[in-house]
């Protein structure tokens, strides 16, 4: 957000849905709309006019859209799906999206606004939706269990909390494994000072901040999304530009999450980390780090642990730079362990498919990896993924007083670095 502005969470909230409550009553009232400055309307770059096909949408729903671009169009919706719209409005996107995710499928409106949240239920039934639910309440605090929704959408509306961290997370939270966001935001160029970004956002009517693409991709990574994909679409203001920003959740195994690794973690996977020392064929270390040790030598952004619903941890990956030298700034090495009463179950694979997609969001081109011969289900494993051989150091270190050889495997990314 804009360098040097940091706004009160709880000041912002309530300030924003004063603000969002009084357009609210204005669109009951039968009155067009807009929250900041009417050229982007007009320009066709917020509003209704980012739809298609409206028809079976109210008049009051139209009227209503503040939003700066089209999610339900990204998100490829399916019947069955539950969705959810953070910061719902009067309800266009909900609307659409309980009409795709139809039949089986369920769409959830999240909006702080209670007048906001009568509007969107006086369109419904107008509509005559009737897979479709509002809930009071804020994006930063969202009121459902986790992992309950396959697919999170919002528009233009995140760039309004002052917590942007916490909305993403929760956003994280709430997805089932393998879940998709695609929403529509407005984004700042890269080096914008900080005075003209701030006239910009006050135009836009963005008054809390907006993020740049290389912010939003760092707030989504650490909050543990993978495949990541921002595209700008057309410019708002000098400076700013509205944008589709798309991105998952890990997928897992059956009654198993993939997140980020956190501090509370440190017991288990150390303990992992051991079992898989233990065994003579994971590493030439014979004795797992303390944990300060551990978080020094792996890159925060591409640590993941699977863990089950309850949160016990059955394995772990991370990463480490090979090389300070520029040159090298793509490529890093990583570790990979899964407790052993855990194993068989799918859980090496969804931990390295979760390390692939977050290095490639990283634009990281190469992982590498170095595994002793004899560990034949960690070879199997790897190229399973799409590494290949490099070659093998013979000879290369003495371990339990025997000359080793390793194996080493590296995976090339397709899509970046190339």
């Amino acid at each position: 957000m804009t360098p040097g502005h940091t706004p009160d969470p709880e000041q912002t909230r309530t300030a924003v849905t004063a603000r969002y409550s009084g357009l609210a009553r204005a669109a009951r009232a039968g009155q067009q709309i807009t929250d900041c400055d009417p050229g982007p309307f007009a320009a066709g770059c917020f509003g209704a006019a980012g739809y298609g096909d409206t028809s079976e949408v109210p008049e009051g729903a139209l009227r209503a859209s503040l939003g700066c671009g089209n999610p339900v169009a990204v998100a490829e919706l399916r019947p069955g799906e539950t969705v959810l719209d953070l910061g719902s409005g009067g309800g266009i996107d909900v609307l659409l999206s309980a009409r795709r995710v139809a039949p089986g499928g369920k769409a959830y409106g999240l909006d702080g606004s209670p007048d906001m949240i009568t509007l969107a239920r006086e369109n419904t039934t107008q509509a005559g939706v009737t897979n479709a639910e509002f809930l009071h309440g804020h994006i930063e605090d969202i009121p459902l269990p986790d992992a309950h929704v396959d697919v999170v959408i919002s528009n233009c509306v995140i760039n309004l909390s002052a917590d942007k961290p916490r909305v993403l997370a929760e956003t994280f939270r709430v997805l089932c494994p393998g879940g998709r966001l695609g929403i529509s935001d407005v984004i700042a160029d890269d080096g914008l000072d900080a005075a003209h970004r701030s006239e910009a956002e006050q135009q836009t009517g963005c008054t809390t901040g907006t993020l740049t693409a290389a912010e939003y991709r760092t707030l989504l990574l650490a909050s543990g999304f993978t495949s990541i994909h921002i595209t700008a679409t057309q410019d708002t203001e000098p400076g700013l530009r509205s944008a589709i920003i798309q991105a998952t959740r890990p997928a897992a195994p059956p009654g198993i999450l993939v997140r980020p690794m956190r501090a509370g973690d440190a017991d288990q996977v150390l303990a992992i980390y051991q079992a898989g020392l233990d065994t003579g064929d994971a590493s030439f270390e014979t004795t797992a780090p303390a944990w300060d040790a551990f978080e020094k030598g792996k890159l925060l952004l591409h640590r993941h642990v699977a863990v089950t619903v309850s949160g016990d941890v059955l394995g772990w990956i991370a990463a480490s730079t090979v090389s300070p030298r520029p040159v090298y700034r793509g490529v890093v090495e990583h570790s990979v362990y899964v407790r052993p009463d855990a194993q068989g179950r799918g859980i090496g694979g969804a931990l390295l498919d979760a390390l692939i997609g977050s290095t490639e969001a990283a634009r990281i081109w190469t992982i590498q990896t170095g595994i002793f011969p004899e560990n034949a289900p960690s070879l199997r494993l790897h190229q399973r993924v799409g590494f290949r051989r490099v070659g093998t150091r013979q000879r290369i270190g003495n371990h339990h007083g025997h000359w080793r050889d390793v194996t080493l495997l590296e995976r090339r990314s397709p899509i970046t670095g190339t």
